[in-house]
């Protein structure tokens, strides 16, 4: 009996379980919060604003601190936000932590394309988060972005133009500190 391969395949089935585990507790979050902001918004139009308040107040105390109101009201963006889709096909393809970057967004065709790209490309919160640092989608040209809004097919030209963007991730006081050393040492050599 080879132990190694055994173990290795044990770790191996394990890693795969908690992934599968994972993207299906994710994806039961999102669809329970999408849920979640419908019957808020529903109670809202019967109760008034403030139910959103008083809920958060009641919900801490019973279920957990995490609901508070900034969660409650999150869920009824998100929901706001996309009660035209259908949850199961579009909602459950990313976290909820993607979604918490793409609500605020008043644009909805930025906000899909940021999911398209996202789900694309297999970003993460982080990543996503870069992308829309960088404004992304504000520098696609006008045709383009009509091209997303009619969800027509690219043309290779669409994908040729893309900005390169440059950062600086040196310490400028180190970089000026480096340039006086050699400058003041070359300075003494001659």
């Amino acid at each position: 009996m080879n132990y190694y391969n055994e173990i290795k395949n044990k770790l191996i089935d394990n890693e795969i379980y908690e992934k599968v585990k994972d993207y299906s507790k994710e994806r039961n979050k999102v669809k329970t919060y999408f849920e979640i902001g419908k019957l808020l918004s529903e109670a809202g139009k019967e109760y008034g604003k403030n139910i959103i308040k008083q809920y958060s107040e009641k919900l801490m105390i019973e279920v957990g601190k995490k609901y508070n109101e900034r969660t409650l009201f999150r869920m009824k963006q998100f929901y706001t936000v996309f009660s035209n889709e259908k949850v199961s096909t579009l909602l459950t393809q990313l976290t909820w932590s993607h979604y918490l970057l793409l609500i605020s967004m008043k644009d909805y065709n930025k906000i899909i394309y940021y999911i398209e790209l996202a789900k694309k490309n297999n970003l993460t919160q982080r990543q996503l988060k870069e992308k829309i640092k960088n404004n992304e989608y504000e520098r696609l040209d006008e045709k383009t972005k009509e091209k997303l809004k009619t969800k027509k097919e690219y043309e290779i030209e669409d994908y040729i133009k893309h900005p390169i963007i440059i950062k600086n991730t040196d310490n400028y006081e180190k970089w000026l500190k480096n340039l006086w050393n050699n400058i003041h040492v070359s300075k003494w050599k001659y």
